[in-house]
């Protein structure tokens, strides 16, 4: 920890410029490499996971998107699993929740695609089914983390 702002001082930079680039520097975090790298190896896997469903299942814009509509859910019950069960129930680890929340459940969770899908519904005059589509999307996604808050919360923890 520097002394005094002399120890913090920037070369060639004096003034008001120089007092924001000393905060900055002061109040910069670090970035946690073994978290980093549990975030890419959950997002690769929900990834892959969605990229396999989106190719096994295709569909023309005038249909209801059930690949991309299930993934949503089901990456919102395990988020709201995941966050409930790691933070309530299981001792703190600085791991799980970037590898399984960040990483996995928004690597899963597909709704860059969503907003492509419904682009194109859009595109094809499909518009009920765009409103729908997306009405559906996201109260099945607050009624499913609301499941899966409520299943973590009513299993009885062993001590």
């Amino acid at each position: 920890m520097p002394e005094s702002s002399a120890d913090l001082a920037v070369p060639g930079v004096s003034g008001p410029a120089r007092d924001r680039r000393q905060r900055a520097r002061v109040m910069l975090p670090r970035a946690d490499r073994r978290e980093i790298a549990a975030i890419f190896a959950g997002g690769a896997l929900g990834t892959l996971l969605r990229a396999a469903l989106a190719e096994a299942f295709p569909h023309p814009p005038t249909a209801w998107p059930w690949p991309t509509f299930a993934v949503n859910i089901v990456a919102a019950f395990l988020l709201g699993y995941f966050v409930t069960r790691l933070q309530e129930r299981l001792p703190l680890s600085s791991y799980r929740r970037p590898l399984l929340g960040t990483g996995l459940c928004g690597g899963l969770s597909t709704f860059s695609t969503m907003q492509v899908e419904l682009l194109n519904m859009l595109g094809a005059h499909a518009w009920v089914l765009a409103a729908g589509y997306t009405a559906a999307s996201i109260a099945a996604g607050y009624a499913a983390i609301h499941l899966a808050t409520a299943t973590v919360r009513r299993v009885r923890v062993r001590r």
